[in-house]
């Protein structure tokens, strides 16, 4: 099992930058595959990022792409999501997933985070 908690959240006007970061427990995180999904208000969780477990892999909604990057540091236990030009539609509650497996797909992740809050002014 492993444990997930999202930071680096805020608010941020639109053209800007922020760096998430989602911190996990235990010690087997390199067997994880590891995603970011959002949630806009009122709207429904969208998948945005996922990457293997190496880090070798990834894959990104046609959204973000160009946009953002998600990276790993299996030796911090660490997932990012660099997010450069943020736009207004951007805006949401951003959680880190997690399952066991090598590659960097969009579904079937079996632990979640709380989420991490941003929020794109125009």
């Amino acid at each position: 099992q492993v444990q997930l908690v999202e930071s680096g959240g805020g608010l941020v006007q639109a053209g800007g930058s922020l760096r998430l970061s989602c911190a996990a427990s235990g010690r087997t995180f390199s067997s994880y595959r590891m995603a970011w999904f959002r949630q806009a208000p009122g709207k429904d969780r969208e998948f945005v990022a996922a990457i293997s477990r190496r880090g070798d892999s990834t894959d990104y909604a046609d959204s973000v792409k160009g946009r953002f990057t998600i990276s790993r540091d299996n030796a911090k236990n660490t997932v990012y999501l660099q997010m450069n030009s943020l736009k207004p539609e951007d805006t949401a509650v951003y959680s880190c997933a997690a399952a066991e497996g090598a590659l960097a797909i969009r579904k079937k992740y079996d632990y979640w985070g709380q989420g991490t809050e941003v929020t794109v002014s125009s």
